[in-house]
């Protein structure tokens, strides 16, 4: 349920926006009033920003690499020289590329992973955090997963209990300017075909064995054995983002149907 106002003249960036939970979270800020900064590799994006915008919302969009850091220092400038402020950062980029046992890993795939979903959320908390303190005032929810503890895919385990450290770190840091960090662990998503792959090839056979265990693991491991709802990934953020969690900072919110991860 929308709750127009909520966001009302808050200049929001939201990575990951082209699709999945990050589109879900862009168009929500957008019909509740925030600015809303779209970002992602894809140029699907701008189809998403002329949607808010023809919706009623205000939104720009930008395509950037994020898993460098040049990426999100111009998506910072950007927002900066635009508006003046980034008032929120939502961080949703990441996923996995790859589920395999760890053992049939290569080691190229390995640092991919890892460049994936964790470089981004670093970089950015990077370049928004100089004008946050500045102002003394910010708030960043991190997407994370409740994969820190799951099969087939040990790094993008290990890049998302990165984003859990570093979500800790910062708030501990940070408090004291007045900059909220939080994140959100999400379990398994159900969601429309991806419009960009993630991976560069089709999966083989034994790749779609290997990935069949990661959904039965997920379905397994939830108490209510099912996957979640887009909506009900982006309600949470969402929470973490306004002013109603005004004394919530450093906690990771897994929202997994019971899974802890």
């Amino acid at each position: 349920m929308r709750r127009p106002g909520r966001f009302d003249d808050q200049v929001v960036i939201v990575t990951g926006a082209a699709q999945g939970i990050g589109e879900g979270v862009a168009r929500a800020i957008g019909a509740e009033g925030g600015i809303v900064v779209a970002v992602d590799r894809s140029p699907i994006v701008h189809e998403i920003a002329d949607a808010i915008q023809k919706g009623k919302g205000n939104a720009r969009s930008m395509t950037a690499d994020l898993e460098h850091y040049d990426g999100a220092a111009q998506v910072t400038e950007f927002a900066l020289d635009t508006f003046g402020r980034v008032d929120i950062l939502i961080n949703n980029v990441g996923g996995t590329i790859w589920a395999k046992p760890y053992e049939h890993y290569e080691i190229d795939q390995i640092e991919a992973e890892i460049r994936r979903s964790l470089f981004p959320t670093l970089w950015c908390c990077r370049a928004v955090l100089p004008s946050m303190i500045e102002r003394r005032s910010g708030v960043i929810v991190n997407v994370s997963s409740v994969a820190t503890r799951g099969v087939h895919r040990v790094p993008y385990s290990a890049a998302k209990g990165g984003v859990n450290a570093l979500t800790a770190s910062l708030a501990f840091e940070h408090a004291k300017h007045g900059i909220r960090v939080n994140a959100v662990a999400p379990g398994g998503t159900e969601a429309p075909p991806r419009r960009v792959a993630r991976g560069d090839a089709p999966a083989s056979e034994q790749e779609r064995t290997w990935y069949q265990g990661v959904v039965d693991q997920t379905v397994e491991s939830s108490l209510m054995h099912r996957y979640g709802t887009i909506a009900e990934q982006v309600e949470p953020i969402l929470f973490l983002a306004s002013s109603a969690a005004s004394y919530v900072t450093g906690t990771v919110v897994p929202v997994a149907g019971g899974d802890l991860g």
